[in-house]
């Protein structure tokens, strides 16, 4: 008899209807004690030929790499959370090089973590609250190493290790989308920030060297854009 009724209810209306309702009848997915989980996900395959890169020119290579950032959060409040971010990179490089008017066969790998603590506010945009607005100051701390091997001539070899600590300070504002129930997209911006990057580098086991560098950044650069999944659960069926 129920299912009667509700089948009954939902004849003649839209697929966009029905899930426009969804958000109409107590859809809360910022309240307190609810939980926050999201994946974020790229992907890099270039081929280049005859790049210039300041210092040297690539005549052929390929260079491939992923980036997988997972995360995490809690509501402390209503419309306040605080989270961690994992991220892991790699990067790999296989290729000719034109340096110093050498040829240069080479080949790398650089591999990067982070954990990132952070506390987001979030300001709804509509009365459903299915479009919003947030802004995240956060904490990064990261650690990357890496290993090129060159090789000139057959017989002449360097391998350079690398390996450094990455420590940043940041505002980082976005919009939240929610497509299907409680599943979102997320746009996030880096506009605002200080990072200190510590960078120690080894060449074959003799030459060592250290770089630290301080950058203070207030731009707003579309190449630091960040798309991402996210899904809200918990206390959302509640009213306001």
């Amino acid at each position: 008899m129920i299912a009667q009724e509700k089948d009954s209810i939902s004849m003649g209306r839209s697929p966009y209807e029905l899930m426009s309702s969804y958000y109409s009848n107590d859809f809360t997915p910022f309240r307190k004690r609810n939980f926050y989980t999201g994946l974020s996900f790229s992907l890099t395959d270039k081929s280049l030929t005859n790049v210039d890169q300041i210092i040297q020119k690539v005549i052929e290579g390929d260079n491939h790499g992923f980036n997988i950032t997972l995360k995490g959060g809690y509501f402390t409040g209503n419309y306040g959370m605080v989270g961690i971010n994992f991220d892991f990179m790699e990067e790999k490089f296989d290729g000719i090089l034109l340096k110093s008017s050498d040829t240069i066969q080479s080949k790398s790998i650089t591999r990067a973590y982070s954990l990132a603590p952070y506390v987001r506010s979030s300001v709804p945009l509509t009365e459903n609250e299915r479009l919003s607005f947030f802004t995240e100051v956060g904490l990064l701390f990261g650690v990357s190493n890496g290993l090129t091997r060159n090789t000139k001539d057959e017989d002449e070899i360097e391998k350079v290790y690398d390996d450094s600590f990455n420590f940043r300070l940041g505002i980082s504002p976005g919009i939240t989308f929610f497509a299907m129930e409680n599943f979102a997209f997320e746009v996030q911006l880096d506009v605002l920030g200080y990072e200190l990057n510590v960078k120690n580098r080894e060449i074959n086991g003799v030459e060592q060297s250290q770089e630290v560098r301080h950058n203070v950044d207030f731009n707003i650069d579309i190449l630091s854009l960040k798309l991402g999944l996210a899904y809200y659960f918990g206390r959302t069926k509640q009213r306001k």
